[in-house]
Order: structure tokens, then C-alpha cells, then sequence
């Protein structure tokens, strides 16, 4: 049985193909916009924890999405948390997306404040020497130069907010934003002269964390701000609370099912049809319905596979690619998603195949042996 499994799949190669790729085109989707949206929301994460804060205050009723982007806290409230016992360290910061060739976090930072919770590690260059001046880290600096058409070097000219700006430093990884331009020249940018977006905490030991939290949440003027430890935003920082991911990967992975679903079900329907008079054959010789059924849903299964196996190489390939094309774009492929799309694949590849299989089960051996 299983030969004829194997050869009613290489009878009809093109078929057979166009049914793996179906399938193969549901892993990928799926993996890809998963592998999108995780690498940005890890490599965020990391960044955020290099930063070397221990809290962070953000505007009253914001979360850290919605927070990004505005500039609704007064810089000089800096003041004020500065003196409170156990607060070694208040930086001021202005969060900005941009959209501008791919998505990103721009920062605006007091260098002296923003470089006390954590020193850059300086690879070339150093601090802003004026106003339209950039730290990038080394991820972007390893981005070719549209300009020199060659990787970008201190001195160089970037395009920041449709602004142009000179290269000061470039530094490791890992502290903040790809991208961080003079905190003043990013209030002047936005429109928000003397305001910040957050204020980045560090205490002078962990184990004051708790204190220095209630003793904010005590004084004049903080107690609606929403304040957290980093520790905190990091563990909260999952798909879940990213907004319109769970909609994304749903309406994604629907489409991807529908294709998979609709392709495995034409190829099964017409194969049964083909293949009437061998049905007939098969139930002449004492074959059960749950034999015939078993044969083509086996098909359907050695399809599914290939096409799982297909697809989880071409989202590798598909990293590949966007990790060529945008160096700065994080694309993350676990072995979770990987178990997740190519179950929901295959699984629905099989439902797609459960019709053809009961149509088979059910034709007339002697009608089907009559079958021209």
C-alpha cells in the first residue's frame, strides 16, 4: 500500500509540487510575521535592559506603547526626583518612531545623565560635539551609506526626522535606541521644548527599588505617573501586550490555512476522481472504507510534511534575505513557532483532504470498475 502511496504522488509530479508549496507558503507566512514581530519586540527588550536603569517613569495612564512618541513630562521634575533618598541617577528621554525605511526607535537623550546609568562603549568616535549630532550603535554603522555607498564612518552624514546629522560615535549594541541624537535637538524636532517622554531611574543598589518606588509615589506631583521597575516592563513585554499582534498573526495564519485548505483540497478531490477505477479495484480486493480512507489521508500526510519541511527552510531563507537587505531588522525563528506553524499546516492540510477521502470511501466498487 504504501508503494502505491508513493506512486500515485510521482505520477503526478506537478500536482504533487503545487500541493507542497501550498503548504509550504502557510509555514512561512506564519513564520515570517512571527519572526518579524519577535525580533523586533526581543531586540527592544535588550536594548531597553542595556540601558543600565533600574525604573522608569512614564506619563500618567500610559503604558510603554502608548507612551512612545509624546513629550507630556517636564524635564525639571528631573530635579525634584533626583533628591528623593536612594535615586542615584534621573535621565531625561524622548522616545520617537519612525517609519522612515524601516520602523525604529529614535531616542533623544542628556548625554552626562543617560551615559551615568550605563557608559557607552565607545568603538569609534565620541559624545555629541553639537546640536545635530548622532551616537548609532554598530548594527546600523554596519549599513552600507547610500551616499558613499560604503559602511557609515564617524563623520558621516545621516538622515534623521528629514534632518541631517553627523556621525559623532559609534557604540556596542545594546543601550537604547540604533540611533540617539542631543535630547534638546529632539524637543526643538517634536515641538516639545523642555519635555520628556520618560524618565529612565537608576538607585544606588537594587534592593532599594521598592523604596525609592513608594517614596515617588508619595511625592507632590508623581502619584498618577505610571512607574515601573525595568525588570517589570521586561516580563510584560510579551506578544500578548503588543497591540494588533494577536490580530495580525490570526488574520495571517487564516489566510494561510484557507490557501493550504483549499489547495490540498483540489488536489485530493481531482486525484479521487482520477483515480475511480483503482478506488474500485482496491474495494473488489476486500479493501475497507477506513483503508481507502487511510490511503488518501497517508497522501495527504506525506504532502503536508514535505511541504512543512519546504516551508521551514524558505523562512530561513526569507530571514536571510531581509537580514541582507535591512541589517537592522531582527528576524526571530524559534523552535516553538516552528512546532506551532507547521502543526497548524498540517493539521489543516488534513482536514482539507477529509472530504476527498469519504467521497472515495464511499463509491461502488462495481460502478467504479465500470468507470471510464
Amino acid at each position: 500500500m504504501n508503494k502505491l502511496i508513493f506512486a500515485n504522488l510521482l505520477r503526478r509530479p506537478l500536482r504533487s509540487v503545487i500541493s507542497v508549496l501550498a503548504v509550504a507558503i502557510e509555514v512561512v507566512m506564519i513564520l515570517s510575521i512571527v519572526g518579524i514581530f519577535m525580533g523586533m519586540l526581543d531586540s527592544q527588550k535588550e536594548r531597553t535592559n542595556g540601558i543600565g536603569a533600574d525604573l522608569m517613569l512614564l506619563p500618567s495612564n500610559a503604558s510603554f506603547f502608548n507612551g512612545i512618541g509624546g513629550a507630556s513630562i517636564p524635564v525639571k521634575d528631573g530635579i525634584a526626583l533626583a533628591r528623593l533618598p536612594h535615586v542615584a541617577v534621573v535621565s531625561p528621554a524622548i522616545q520617537k518612531i519612525s517609519t522612515s525605511g524601516n520602523v525604529e526607535i529614535l531616542y533623544g537623550i542628556d548625554y552626562e545623565s543617560f551615559d551615568a546609568l550605563k557608559p557607552f562603549r565607545f568603538l569609534a568616535g565620541g559624545r555629541f560635539q553639537g546640536p545635530y549630532d548622532t551616537i548609532i550603535d554598530d548594527v546600523f554603522a554596519g549599513t552600507k551609506n547610500p551616499a558613499t555607498g560604503k559602511i557609515f564612518a564617524v563623520g558621516d552624514t545621516v538622515m534623521i526626522m528629514g534632518h541631517k546629522f553627523r556621525i559623532s560615535g559609534i557604540v556596542d549594541q545594546g543601550k537604547g535606541g540604533r540611533k540617539l541624537i542631543p535630547l534638546d535637538t529632539m524637543q526643538q524636532l517634536i515641538g516639545a521644548q523642555g519635555m520628556a517622554s520618560l524618565f529612565y531611574i537608576k538607585c544606588d543598589s537594587p534592593t532599594n527599588d521598592d523604596l525609592v518606588m513608594q517614596k515617588i509615589r508619595s511625592t507632590r506631583g508623581f502619584q498618577d505617573n505610571t512607574l515601573t521597575t525595568v525588570d517589570s516592563w521586561l516580563d510584560q513585554m510579551t506578544p500578548s501586550k503588543v497591540p494588533g499582534f494577536n490580530l495580525a498573526l490570526k488574520i495571517v495564519t487564516g489566510i494561510a490555512v484557507v490557501i493550504g485548505f483549499l489547495v490540498i483540497f483540489q488536489s485530493m478531490y481531482t486525484a479521487v476522481l482520477e483515480r475511480t477505477r483503482e478506488i474500485g479495484i482496491l474495494k473488489s480486493m476486500g479493501a475497507s472504507k477506513t483503508t481507502i480512507v487511510g490511503v488518501v489521508l497517508r497522501e495527504c500526510a506525506l504532502l503536508a510534511l514535505a511541504g512543512d519541511v519546504v516551508g521551514i527552510a524558505a523562512a530561513y531563507g526569507v530571514r536571510l534575505a531581509i537580514l541582507h537587505f535591512f541589517p537592522t531588522q531582527t528576524f526571530e525563528i524559534t523552535p516553538l513557532w516552528i512546532g506551532y506553524a507547521a502543526a497548524i499546516a498540517f493539521i489543516g492540510s488534513l482536514c482539507g483532504a477529509l472530504y476527498p477521502a469519504w467521497m472515495a470511501a464511499r463509491k461502488d466498487p462495481i460502478d467504479a470498475l465500470a468507470y471510464e
